[in-house]
């Protein structure tokens, strides 16, 4: 497929961007070249390559989640200028 510079100029407009002559000559340019490019890579012979690919293997990084001992809940509320019933008491916000 070849890029020419009345199909940038149609994306642009539906893009609703303005490109000067400069601009618009580049973008043909790269976009072209990227479309060529693409091309190469579609005769490449996939047919034994997995779905989803990947150099290294991956693996789950987190820790499971677990309960943990915590703070006594009189402890928690010692410094908290109000408290109610057991909780924070904090100011209604709608």
């Amino acid at each position: 497929m070849n890029i020419n510079k009345n199909t940038i100029e149609y994306v642009a407009k539906l893009a609703k961007i303005q490109l000067d002559l400069q601009s618009l000559e580049d973008l043909t340019l790269q976009l072209d070249k990227i479309l060529h490019y693409m091309e190469k890579l579609n005769q490449l012979n996939t047919d034994n390559t997995p779905i989803t690919c990947h150099v290294l293997e991956l693996k789950n990084v987190f820790r499971e989640d677990s309960s943990l001992p915590s703070l006594p809940n009189n402890a928690v509320l010692s410094n908290a200028p109000e408290k109610e019933k057991g909780h924070f008491k904090v100011p209604k916000v709608i």
